[in-house]
């Protein structure tokens, strides 16, 4: 008991991201080696599971402690983030229509596989308002983020007019509760990328690399393009200082940990974490991070852009550049649709192949495609997705400070 306790304590003091590569390669290792060993990827499912049901309740809570307390003060913020989540997926967008045009991919198209997907524009529209107005009881329950935001938002701000001091109060303590309980959580965060990195290698192997390789490089390509040029391009013109440390610290802290969950949805607990100690605040990011979630969606504006034109690239069809720029609008607007969870972009792939005249049966075995290199290309956009996320929340943060700085100067 002695040696086990001084070796917990051991491990605890070790940080955090290097006890997370720690079960990275030991989960990779064993998933070589004893691929049949199944059990070790409970340890990853019950981690994501954990996340993602708490994920939900910290939301509600936060938001409508953050609304209920509010000074005013971050109106201009949210303009500003979300300027920034929708340039970026746009970018992202048109990104993806170049790299793929000068690096066509083929596909092969052997198999028809059934789905559901929005069949329309104006679909996905109406399942966004419907989202909207969701019972805010089962919003929590089904992880519904867009109708959590809708009714915390509306609570909060009832909070706000009528509401006694005890009762905000007694909310702002809940949602301190419920951070705690997150921390806890984060904790496990290695033994959980140990075992879904298990299940990862062990189910798919190198096998992705070889078969997919070229349509895998032009995903990932236009996503570390998008990562480490666009984006800090962005922030600087509004930070107006290198923009890389924020970065790398994102990409660090919520990326890595964002590739192997596979979910959006699932990494808010730890955005909000990080976006804590980045001493960003409360009342800001615990509605510009659930929101970035929905709505900041670069990975899957470019896994939509790429995929439909690698399609389009093996039927021959041609497409000139207002069909390129017409694909990148509807890319980006189906991508602020996309769910928060693994593979939610890729069935909306049907929808931007229907501007291009492609058919559903065509387009379908291209999401199939999808999910075989789901391993390598919905890891890296959720990394994405995710740790842009908190770069831009605390990109308009900064922003704000610098305006206050140079009012006060003048």
């Amino acid at each position: 008991m002695f040696y086990l306790k001084r070796f917990l304590v051991a491990w605890t003091n070790i940080s955090l991201v290097l006890r997370i590569c720690i079960g990275l390669v030991l989960g990779a290792i064993l998933g070589l080696v004893v691929p049949e060993w199944s059990g070790i990827s409970v340890f990853g499912n019950i981690f994501v599971s954990a996340l993602k049901a708490i994920a939900p309740i910290l939301v509600a809570v936060l938001v409508t402690s953050s609304i209920a307390k509010a000074t005013g003060s971050v109106g201009n913020r949210f303009s500003v983030v979300i300027g920034q989540y929708l340039l970026s997926t746009f970018i992202a967008a048109l990104c993806a229509v170049v790299v793929s045009m000068l690096f066509p991919v083929t596909l092969f198209l052997e198999k028809t596989v059934d789905s559901t997907m929005p069949s329309t524009l104006s679909n996905v529209f109406v399942n966004l308002l419907i989202n909207l107005v969701s019972n805010p009881v089962a919003s929590v329950s089904n992880a519904n983020y867009v109708g959590i935001l809708f009714w915390s938002v509306l609570i909060g701000l009832a909070m706000k007019k009528i509401a006694k001091p005890a009762v905000i109060d007694l909310v702002s303590g809940l949602a301190d509760v419920i951070s705690v309980v997150i921390k806890w959580i984060i904790q496990f965060a290695p033994f959980g990328i140990f075992g879904l990195v298990f299940s990862a290698v062990s189910e798919s192997g190198m096998e992705i690399f070889t078969t997919y390789g070229h349509l895998v490089l032009v995903l990932v390509g236009c996503m570390l393009i998008n990562a480490l040029i666009f984006n800090p391009i962005i922030s600087f013109f509004l930070i107006r200082k290198n923009p890389y440390p924020l970065l790398f610290t994102c990409l660090k802290e919520s990326g890595v940990n964002a590739f192997f969950t596979r979910s959006s949805a699932a990494n808010i607990p730890i955005n909000m974490a990080l976006c804590k100690r980045l001493g960003l605040d409360e009342e800001f990011y615990s509605v510009s991070i659930p929101l970035g979630a929905t709505i900041n969606m670069d990975g899957a504006a470019v896994t939509i852009t790429v995929m439909s034109l690698a399609v389009a690239h093996t039927v021959g069809v041609d497409v000139n550049f207002y069909h390129a720029l017409f694909l990148s609008i509807i890319a980006t607007i189906g991508a602020c649709g996309a769910s928060g969870v693994a593979g939610g972009s890729l069935l909306l792939v049907p929808l931007a192949c229907s501007f291009l005249g492609i058919g559903n049966d065509v387009a379908m075995q291209a999401v199939a495609v999808g999910f075989i290199i789901g391993v390598i290309q919905d890891s890296v956009e959720t990394a994405l997705n995710s740790s842009g996320d908190v770069f831009f929340t605390a990109s308009a943060e900064l922003y704000e400070r610098r305006k206050k700085l140079k009012r006060k100067g003048s």
